[in-house]
């Protein structure tokens, strides 16, 4: 959604790269540049111009001025200014002291109301809680019925007692619903309300009597990312009628330009607290500022790709999967065990948009586009199409072997030859990795070594060196080499003294679990 967007800043961006010192022309030329990058993504004007009055207010200041870096500082700057248009602060659900919590969904019809109930729904199960989706819809035709299958598919409870298609009050169902959850011990209950195609008085009337019916603790005002400015608008309509306490982000992943996004919660003073970028129930996650600043900048995303991975992967597995790359040449890891980790990794969701979340990306943004995912397929149907003693052992995979692989799995036979090459250079790799070589040609990792091998390479280049004839001079040249060589091997995988290590730096605190 914030491609475009993206691609502008970026060009702004380099344009103020390599100067040492930033004019007031030069301040004045970036502030226009952002400025119609925002107005291009249909940010709200109102926004645009508050944000340009900040960036340049600081840009002007001695922050950047006394800057070692006056463009790095820049970016600094634009990068926080996003992180508070955007609202600033994660903002958490507030659950009711006593169960169950109620968290009233509105939000125009096409919206997207019912089926981000259910994603709604499955988030909080993963989290923990045991929610109740109840259809307070009941003039949309059958959106008690799909309310009753979008709940199925999350594997939550469902409450839909009247038939809907224009038929029931919506209210009595909404009161009748919390009492329902007391009693079968539902902790969380997600009302979905009617929408209408426009604001008007009756749409506000009835979610106005259901929110004083069941007096939730979360109102959420569902807006289709999509709509542009009409989502500001219909903001503050619902603001100034009926009242919420949050935003959620509907359809994140639509190509639209995503100033909706960027306005809303600076123009409604109500924070975006949930997205959902894709049709999949699970394509829904938390909203941070922080993050999505970073994605808008090109910096990538590292803390939400982190956290998916260890949703996705045990620790038991990670181990057990280190051991067998950390065997004789890694020959333990086999092909069943390729597939395993293929799997999981689509388990986090699209490549595409895993590639996304990576620092830089953003300069292969056509490449990630036009990855195939249908490139992971094949390569599951070619492994599975071979035999178990095939898959321990890729060796004994000769002509014959190869196609009746190809045979089985429905592509060339140069496909089963490319996956099986491929397969033991990329063993090969992630053996020396876990060994302790390093990535080839990279300085070694911290835990891995890589370090060492460098380290004698360098001293068997010195010792090949021709030695001075002079006696002084030789002397000098030969204590020089032996103060290098103890202090590489003082020195730990990042070069660092013996007694320094990474965790004696200071580490924001998102990252320190990491650093076990």
């Amino acid at each position: 959604m914030f491609d475009t967007l993206s691609d502008r800043l970026a060009a702004t961006f380099k344009n103020l790269r390599g100067k040492g010192r930033l004019s007031e022309a030069d301040i004045d030329a970036t502030a226009r540049e952002i400025r119609i990058a925002l107005l291009e993504a249909d940010v709200a004007l109102p926004v645009v111009r508050a944000f340009i009055k900040q960036v340049k207010e600081r840009a002007t200041g001695a922050e950047v001025s006394q800057a070692l870096n006056p463009a790095q500082q820049v970016i600094k700057i634009v990068n926080e200014e996003l992180v508070g248009i955007l609202g600033g602060e994660t903002r958490r659900l507030r659950f009711a002291k006593t169960a169950p919590t109620v968290i009233m969904l509105a939000g125009l019809q096409g919206a997207g109301k019912t089926t981000l109930a259910g994603k709604l729904g499955l988030w909080l199960k993963s989290q923990g809680h045991s929610p109740l989706l109840v259809a307070c819809d009941l003039q949309r035709p059958n959106a008690v019925t799909q309310l009753g299958v979008v709940a199925e598919r999350a594997g939550v409870a469902f409450y839909g007692p009247q038939p809907g298609n224009g038929v029931g009050d919506p209210v009595q169902v909404a009161k009748d619903s919390v009492e329902y959850a007391r009693t079968k011990q539902y902790d969380v209950v997600i009302v979905d309300t009617a929408g209408r195609l426009g604001i008007d008085q009756e749409l506000m009337q009835q979610a106005a009597d259901i929110r004083d019916a069941v007096s939730p603790d979360e109102v959420l005002f569902v807006v289709d990312a999509m709509i542009g400015q009409d989502a500001v608008n219909t903001a503050e309509a619902f603001r100034d009628g009926v009242g919420f306490d949050g935003v959620v982000l509907s359809k994140l992943d639509g190509d639209a330009r995503g100033g909706a996004a960027l306005s809303i919660a600076h123009v409604t003073g109500r924070q975006i607290m949930f997205a959902s970028n894709g049709e999949k129930l699970d394509d829904f996650d938390a909203f941070h500022p922080d993050r999505m600043a970073s994605r808008i900048l090109g910096m990538g995303d590292m803390l939400s790709l982190i956290e998916k991975a260890e949703q996705t992967f045990s620790q038991e597995e990670a181990a057990k999967m280190a051991s067998k790359l950390a065997s004789k040449k890694g020959q333990e890891f086999t092909l069943d065990d390729f597939l395993a980790q293929m799997e999981q990794v689509r388990k986090m969701g699209s490549i595409s948009k895993l590639l996304g979340m990576l620092p830089g990306m953003a300069q292969m943004k056509e490449q990630i586009n036009n990855i195939d995912e249908r490139d992971v397929d094949r390569t599951a149907a070619i492994i599975k199409s071979m035999t178990p003693g095939e898959r321990q052992d890729p060796t004994i995979i000769n002509g014959s072997r190869r196609a009746r692989i190809a045979k089985g799995s429905g592509v060339e036979v140069s496909a089963v030859k490319g996956l099986v090459e491929r397969f033991f250079e990329a063993r090969k790799m992630m053996s020396r990795m876990a060994q302790g070589g390093g990535m080839p040609g990279m300085p070694g990792m911290p835990g891995m070594g890589g370090g060492a091998g460098r380290q004698k390479k360098q001293i068997k280049q010195a010792k090949g060196k021709r030695k001075s004839g002079n006696p002084m001079k030789r002397k000098a040249e030969e204590q020089a080499a032996a103060a290098r060589r103890e202090q590489a091997q003082a020195g730990g995988a990042f070069g660092l003294p013996a007694d320094q290590t990474p965790q004696d730096f200071e580490l924001p605190d998102e990252f320190k679990k990491f650093m076990g």
